[in-house]
């Protein structure tokens, strides 16, 4: 009988840890990014089970173990880079010319990760005088070789698309105090929360708005009908949204409320 029971409770046991961790993985889906703590507090386990849940979550692949918590995996739905800079390339060309147009020469400037950011980076060449910190590799390469600009590239782990990521970045782009930030997204929900899909690119993202007197968007339409898991921030963040069709009525209205100026790129009727 002593036997039955053990294997009784090893089976009660195994249960309870695949329901758990189960449940982990659809709060990581929920939210995008779960912290270590709050996912023991909310399981009244320890820290260190937790932290053993998510190693055994990542190796499985059913999510990322980033430094501090769980997140989604950064390939899961986005689309690979040599895709993302074909697909609306002439939309992000005009984009580019755009938000380039409103950033005056003799300023300092973030450039952030992301296709059409490097649409910007392309039209800044004509501008003079400008310092830019980065930490996007595609970005401070081209600028290097075109401009005589002040480049700063924040260190980091180098991601195959050239995003330069972690906590050496987040250190890099704190330093700064900036007069313009150029970022993007991959995801405008209609009430107005920026999403993306990768929690380190997010951070990063993050820093760049914490240390921008003004802020642009750059995002094309459609970023209007993706749903990325994971919350970069807000449009209150932004001072503009440069884009390359009028933002659907929800978006608007709130940007109307807010105050916030949403500059579309010409050329959109023959589109």
């Amino acid at each position: 009988m002593a036997r039955a029971s053990d294997r009784s409770d090893s089976r009660q046991e195994t249960s309870a840890v695949e329901a758990r961790r189960a449940a982990i993985v659809a709060a990581v889906r929920q939210r995008g990014f779960v912290t270590i703590e709050a996912l023991a507090a909310s399981h009244g386990v320890t820290v260190q089970t937790i932290r053993r849940d998510l190693n055994e979550l990542s190796a499985e692949g059913r999510l990322e173990r980033y430094r501090g918590g769980g997140g989604l995996p950064s390939s899961v739905e986005n689309v690979e880079y040599a895709d993302r800079r074909v697909t609306l390339s002439a939309e992000k060309t005009r984009i580019g010319r755009l938000a380039a147009g409103r950033i005056p020469s003799h300023c300092s400037v973030f450039i952030g990760i992301g296709t059409t950011t490097e649409a910007v980076a392309r039209e800044l060449t004509r501008h003079d005088d400008l310092s830019i910190v980065t930490n996007n590799l595609h970005v401070a390469l081209s600028l290097a070789e075109a401009t005589d600009f002040r480049i700063v590239a924040a260190g980091g782990t180098i991601r195959r698309d050239g995003a330069v990521l972690g906590q050496l970045t987040l250190d890099t782009l704190s330093q700064f105090r900036v007069d313009y930030a150029v970022i993007g997204c991959s995801g405008i929900d209609g009430d107005g929360t920026l999403l993306d899909f990768d929690y380190e690119e997010i951070r990063a993202t993050q820093a760049i708005l914490a240390h921008a007197e003004t802020t642009f968007l750059v995002a094309d339409h459609s970023k209007f009908s993706r749903r990325p898991m994971v919350r970069v921030g807000s449009l209150e963040q932004v001072d503009t949204l440069f884009t390359d069709r009028a933002p659907p009525p929800d978006i608007a209205a709130l940007m109307e409320r807010q105050g916030i100026e949403a500059a579309i790129a010409p050329g959109t009727a023959a589109d």
